[in-house]
């Protein structure tokens, strides 16, 4: 699986509570997990790693799709006793213990240059590095709810929520290092675990507020309820929609094995307190036009650990969190997404990835994705308008990753948002500027708060270029009203690369220096430390 890049094969390795002696490298589509009720449980003696090997100079950038949760590693002398998970988006590490001496790694040297490897984003939540964590070459990452030795280094956008050890914040922007102290609303995700009595079941951790460090550090259990296995549906390729709406509709949750599921009709989830889990990477695929999955506008639903691609025929919206014009108040008992790629790849079309209708939503980890490459990835043959657009109040972020869509990446309607941590390439390829226009205006902003919202607030925001097929121009990489209630927190824009005459004109509103070329350096980053804008 090292480059299997779009392939459809999935796997998940499972390792019951014990010792285990043993090295290996995590490829594509692999979900690598411990069954313990802690992450203690199961240890890893030797290494558990994500190499850069099948890109040229340690090049991590497409390292996607794959997960490591609860267990822990102690890394071998054959590795430097370092762990290296050197990994880009949709790459979760949750419910780690990294006891390794040398450290946790996010990214992996050329051993030909002696450079670090490029490597562009990750998300690494409720976890206990023993001793240091190392950026290197990493240029962005959101860390909640951990607790580490020490955090070594930044390059564009590194985000703390909630972490115990976080580093000092230092001076914006020459410190690129955004400090929240707590988390204000999280519940953890969802995991698979075997009993005392040999029993399988998934543990719903608590719901929690203003947390600080991981839910299991200091030997205390993650506050929770167990339910067992046999509440689950458990889910193969082969079922049809109608039976796993059947299994819905008698009240089970669902868990998705390992493997592609073609859809010929939408999952209706209309029970509160749902979970939807999958293991190993599962594909949903709508085959006739429709969303994978919709939610009702209940209480506390789950969805975690899925790839939802896009099929043949236009859906509108790919998931779909409460129907138009939900207004019921889950402030006590949000639904929450976990670990969710939204993908379009070739020759496959849909509007808008995720859609949230519902209140007080929370989002931990997604990454809404055009394809920029791969087969039949190009302007008109896998249109997407928006990733995601967030219609209900009070809806929170952690970790969004949105990327290449051909209008605005993020489209926020609703009041009271929060965001925090937020990285998105504009599209690469629009065919000439003309082709790419809000109206008279150049391009569509990557993150667009809508004129009506009169709150909203968020952390951490990285908007990037790269337009590849023509010299084209951005007006803005953030639209917001300028209203007392819009609170934005150091915002960075960068050039990539690109096509002679591109460039990102403003950061926000018409503020911020362009960005227009890799030399000089300052005319690659520009940041803004808060919105409104002050010197």
């Amino acid at each position: 699986m090292e480059a299997n890049e779009f392939g459809t094969e999935r796997h998940a390795l499972l390792f019951k509570p014990g010792t285990y002696s043993i090295l290996f490298d995590v490829g594509f589509y692999t979900h690598v997990a411990g069954l313990g009720r802690n992450p203690d449980d199961v240890l890893i003696n030797g290494g558990v790693n994500v190499p850069a090997y099948w890109m040229p100079h340690r090049n991590a950038t497409c390292n996607f799709w794959r997960t490591l949760e609860n267990f822990s590693i102690n890394a071998s002398p054959a590795t430097n006793k370092t762990t290296t998970i050197a990994v880009s988006q949709a790459a979760p590490i949750r419910r780690m213990h990294v006891r390794s001496s040398g450290g946790l790694w996010l990214f992996q040297v050329d051993p030909d240059t002696g450079a670090g490897g490029w490597a562009s984003g990750g998300f690494l939540a409720d976890s206990v590095i023993d001793h240091v964590v190392l950026p290197g070459s990493q240029q962005q990452w959101l860390s909640r709810n951990n607790k580490y030795g020490r955090w070594a280094n930044g390059v564009w956008n590194m985000v703390f929520v909630g972490d115990s050890s976080a580093p000092d914040r230092g001076s914006f922007p020459e410190v690129p290092y955004t400090v929240v102290e707590r988390t204000p609303v999280i519940r953890e995700k969802p995991y698979l675990y075997i009993t005392d009595q040999d029993q399988y079941e998934v543990f719903v951790p608590s719901l929690e507020k203003n947390t600080q460090g991981p839910s299991w550090a200091n030997g205390n259990a993650t506050p929770g309820k167990s339910i067992p296995i046999n509440d689950f549906y458990i889910a193969r390729p082969t079922d049809s929609a109608a039976s796993i709406n059947a299994a819905l509709g008698a009240g089970n949750h669902i868990l998705f094995t390992p493997g592609v599921y073609k859809l010929d009709n939408t999952l209706q989830v209309a029970k509160g307190d749902t979970v939807i889990f999958g293991l190993g990477q599962p594909s949903l695929i709508p085959i006739n036009g429709h969303p994978a999955i919709s939610v009702a506008d209940v209480d506390g639903v789950t969805i975690a650990g899925l790839i939802i691609d896009a099929g043949e025929v236009t859906s509108p919206t790919l998931i779909e969190v409460g129907p138009q014009n939900s207004f019921a108040n889950h402030a006590s008992n949000p639904t929450f997404l976990y670990d969710l790629t939204v993908r379009t790849a070739g020759r496959c079309k849909n509007d808008i990835g995720i859609t949230i209708n519902s209140r007080d939503v929370v989002g931990d980890q997604l990454w809404l994705w055009r394809a920029d490459h791969g087969p039949g990835a190009a302007w008109e043959l896998n249109p997407t308008k928006h990733g995601v657009v967030v219609n209900g109040d009070d809806v929170t972020i952690y970790g969004l990753f949105n990327e290449h869509h051909k209008e605005y990446q993020t489209l926020w309607t609703g009041n009271g948002g929060r965001l925090y941590f937020y990285q998105s390439e504009i599209p690469y390829d629009p065919p000439d500027q003309c082709s790419w226009m809000c109206g008279t205006t150049n391009g569509f902003a990557s993150y667009k708060v809508a004129d009506t919202v009169t709150s909203h607030e968020a952390w951490g925001l990285g908007i990037y270029s790269y337009f590849r097929d023509s010299p084209t121009k951005l007006e803005n990489a953030i639209e917001v009203p300028e209203v007392s209630g819009i609170r934005l927190h150091h915002l960075t824009t960068v050039w990539l690369n690109g096509t002679p005459g591109s460039e990102i004109s403003h950061i926000v509103n018409g503020l911020g220096g362009r960005v227009y070329a890799n030399s000089p350096e300052s005319a690659m980053r520009q940041t803004i430390k808060e919105f409104p804008y002050t010197q």
